[in-house]
């Protein structure tokens, strides 16, 4: 077997190590080179750490990898301090990582185990046969400083993973749409130099102050990075009645600046722009799988609702794709197995991704539906702020750091309240398109 990734982020790269590491051929399209940025609140929970674990990625301190303890929680003139729960199926530390150094860690990584990775190939479409079955990519070939040489090359192969993120040329090519019936998410994010990199905690903002002392729309988080700079930035869901009305970067600048001095998330401090992405949640880009394609991490959509935390669930939809592949490979060898029973045994992948996050998504649309609404956000909070053990238990639902055994009470009330929820479909309904200006709104509040 044969296999093409389109992409070489988290999902790309997990993905080819795990076939790598099994014997498969594979080759992974990237469109930039390594080192890359990508904006990302750099912010690693449990169960993106569980994943790095699995790999075996080496993430020491010395390597430029810091670990936290947990959630630091700012709302309605409170702050609270929750470590990571105890679960036994996840670490008890998060960790804080630049886009800069992971990506290229995890790509590195696939590397050593025997995948084969093409930087500055910058994938315009699927290939497909008569049938219209995918059977590999058209990359444009990029010269060092980004720009199209003007040459083309095709790659062919047996199965093609899109892990090309949220704006897919992969999918988009092949007429796969977003989904207006599922959240969408912005994210700007900066860095600064200040005293605040070695802290110990993620802090995240469920309020904004603004300078005039207004409320601000959305969320913020401030990450120390551990190399003298923090990372700083906010999130607004498309539930805010100010979705796509503002200008995200300067909501970000009136943030920062009713901050304490000695912070130093000044102008003078600023390193790098501003700069921003959209957050595809909720399996906002489906089918997961159609004969020849599977969809990974943001391509499918696979960011949560209730946090926007969407590595650890690329990671995790890269494990899954590789099992089945892997599996498929095996069987492939026996006699009478087809290609019809190959895509069969594929096709359940898009089903196992349901099963795993379908209904936990599900909960994530009605919380962002909630949250979205001021008065219901202000009255949660101040409901919720002053008990720390019911902000454990919203922790450890927001992050999904539950049990499967369900042992625990906050692990049953969690599993009843998922299962009360149909789990969110992976298929697409052929109505669904994204509406028109939504992907203009998004650009222009984040380019």
């Amino acid at each position: 077997m044969k296999v093409l990734i389109v992409g070489a982020g988290p999902a790309g790269s997990t993905a080819a190590y795990y076939l790598a590491q099994s014997g498969i051929d594979v080759t992974v399209l990237e469109k930039t080179s390594f080192p890359r940025e990508k904006v990302c609140g750099d912010g690693l929970t449990p169960r993106a750490v569980r994943e790095i674990q699995k790999l075996g990625l080496p993430h020491s301190v010395s390597e430029g990898w810091r670990r936290n303890k947990g959630l630091r929680l700012i709302a309605g003139g409170r702050t609270i301090e929750l470590p990571w729960p105890e679960v036994a199926d996840f670490p008890t530390y998060g960790l804080i990582r630049t886009r800069l150094g992971f990506d290229e860690s995890l790509a590195r990584h696939a590397q050593s185990a025997g995948a084969v990775v093409l930087e500055r190939h910058s994938v315009t479409s699927a290939l497909t046969a008569e049938d219209g079955r995918v059977i590999g990519a058209r990359a444009s070939i990029l010269d060092e400083s980004g720009r199209k040489t003007g040459e083309t090359r095709d790659f062919h192969a047996d199965v093609v993973l899109a892990a090309d993120g949220n704006s897919t040329r992969t999918a988009v090519s092949l007429g796969m749409h977003k989904r207006d019936d599922r959240p969408l998410g912005v994210a700007v994010r900066t860095y600064f130099t200040s005293p605040r990199h070695d802290d110990d905690w993620m802090e995240g903002w469920l309020e904004l102050p603004g300078k005039s002392g207004k409320p601000l729309p959305g969320y913020g988080w401030v990450f120390g990075v551990g190399d003298g700079t923090s990372n700083v930035g906010l999130g607004i869901l498309n539930s805010s009645k100010e979705f796509g009305k503002l200008d995200y970067k300067q909501v970000l600048r009136e943030w920062t600046a009713g901050m304490p001095a000695e912070w130093g998330f000044t102008p003078d401090n600023q390193v790098g722009e501003i700069r921003g992405a959209a957050l595809p949640m909720g399996f906002n880009r489906t089918p997961h799988y159609s004969p020849g394609l599977l969809l990974l991490g943001d391509a499918g959509g696979m960011v949560s609702p209730f946090n926007g935390e969407g590595i650890s669930y690329a990671m995790e939809s890269a494990r899954f794709a590789a099992e089945f592949l892997i599996d498929a490979s095996s069987r492939s060898a026996s006699a009478g197995w087809s290609t019809h029973d190959a895509d069969a045994h594929l096709s359940r992948y898009a089903d196992y991704v349901r099963d795993q996050w379908g209904s936990h998504f599900t909960l994530g649309r009605l919380f962002a539906s909630l949250i979205g609404k001021p008065a219901v956000m202000k009255l949660a909070l101040r409901t919720g702020m002053p008990i720390p053990v019911l902000m454990r238990f919203v922790v450890r639902m927001l992050a999904n750091l539950t049990d499967p055994s369900a042992r625990g009470f906050e692990d049953r009330v969690i599993r009843v309240l998922e299962m009360l929820v149909p789990a969110t479909s992976n298929t697409s309904p052929a109505s669904v398109r994204t509406p028109a200006g939504t992907d203009s709104a998004v650009s222009a509040t984040t380019s």
